[in-house]
């Protein structure tokens, strides 16, 4: 399976696509939604971890462009805002599931398992 990360964070890019590879999977990174949909990745992503805030497209425009292309990868988003009605509104959208950081290992990697099992 890979698992396409899209943050604009250095660290948080570094870290969980190090967690990530750690849990088997292959990764792709991106600082950007505009670099991603640009990259040609969309097509091999088979989960997608992606943050909510971030300078130009964010996270929730970038899930609406994906939807909007017919692209029905499963979606992760992460966020650092904690905000229970955000994280329901994005799942009833369409999302996999919404993480508040900072998050375990041991839920993302459920959320992973789950998410590749759609």
């Amino acid at each position: 399976m890979r698992v396409t990360l899209v943050d604009d964070d250095e660290a948080v890019r570094e870290s969980l696509s190090n967690l990530v590879r750690a849990f088997g999977y292959a990764v792709s990174v991106f600082s950007s939604a505009e670099s991603f949909l640009a990259s040609g990745v969309v097509d091999q992503t088979d989960c997608l971890l992606l943050d909510v805030s971030m300078p130009g497209m964010g996270g929730p425009a970038l899930f609406r462009e994906l939807k909007r292309l017919g692209k029905g990868v499963p979606v992760v988003f992460i966020t650092a805002h904690k905000d229970g009605a955000f994280r329901n509104h994005l799942i009833a959208q369409g999302a996999y599931d919404c993480l508040f950081k900072p998050f375990s290992d041991t839920v993302l990697l459920a959320t992973l398992k789950g998410a590749a099992s759609k």
